[in-house]
């Protein structure tokens, strides 16, 4: 008997914790929250991963999101998570974000194991390494979204305007030469890293220029853009909120 009670109170706490109405953190209207394997942090397997769209895949990113902005994260990473990505890999997305450490990539689209590549350098810059990484994400491994991923308060942002020269730190920050040139000719204010505005508008047009390196320099994915194979975006991540802003191109 109280072996039977145990079982069927266990079924309503796994029933309890796999659906559950919380408040929309957009429209604040109360949502039933289902855990969905592919939305979030299930290993995808090669069939899910062709069936999914570029435009399907960006909207769970941004439902990912959601649930890192509520709180609303799962228990992704386990051992049984790990041998199962042991066997083969099959991401949605890469995401090229920046080397700091308060940008924690899976956690902010609530993606786990073998979810998603991401490469990291500072300042997001583009290479030709980071454009070979995003090509094998892509065109050899089956992502069909770059997301290129700047953030607020960003250093490599601030040493670039400062004009910083140290090491090899040097030939980095020249990369980010040309959006900074750029924004001084369009920003209206003091154009110094003192001005949180002018950071910001250099940490856009950043993610602008890294958009256009990748689309000039690698015809691999430039060609797969225009065939509608994959979708490449830029955003800036909200230190403040943990929300990721998508940015509209000119």
């Amino acid at each position: 008997m109280k072996k039977t009670v145990l079982v069927l109170l266990l079924c309503v706490l796994a029933a309890c914790n796999n659906e559950k109405k919380e408040k929309d953190p957009v429209g604040g209207n109360d949502v039933v929250i289902k855990k969905d394997a592919i939305l979030t942090s299930d290993i995808l397997t090669a069939e899910q991963q062709q069936k999914l769209t570029p435009k399907e895949i960006l909207d769970r990113l941004q439902k990912g999101n959601q649930d890192f902005i509520a709180d609303r994260l799962t228990v992704r990473n386990n051992t049984e998570r790990v041998r199962q990505a042991s066997l083969g890999q099959f991401p949605k997305a890469v995401i090229l974000s920046c080397l700091d450490s308060r940008v924690p990539v899976e956690d902010v689209f609530h993606s786990g194991l073998g979810n998603l590549f991401v490469a990291r350098v500072a300042g997001n810059i583009v290479n030709e390494d980071i454009l070979g990484s995003l090509e094998f994400g892509t065109r050899v491994s089956g992502a069909k979204v770059i997301v290129v991923l700047g953030h607020e308060y960003c250093g490599a942002i601030k040493s670039a305007i400062d004009g910083v020269e140290l090491g090899n730190i040097t030939a980095l920050l020249n990369k980010i030469k040309p959006p900074l040139a750029t924004a001084k000719a369009n920003f209206k204010g003091e154009t110094t890293s003192s001005n949180p505005a002018f950071i910001e508008a250099v940490c856009d047009e950043n993610v602008f220029y890294a958009i256009q390196q990748i689309r000039t320099k690698s015809p691999i994915l430039a060609d797969m853009e225009k065939k509608g194979e994959l979708l490449i975006v830029g955003a800036v991540y909200d230190m403040k909120t943990g929300k990721v802003e998508y940015l509209k191109e000119k």
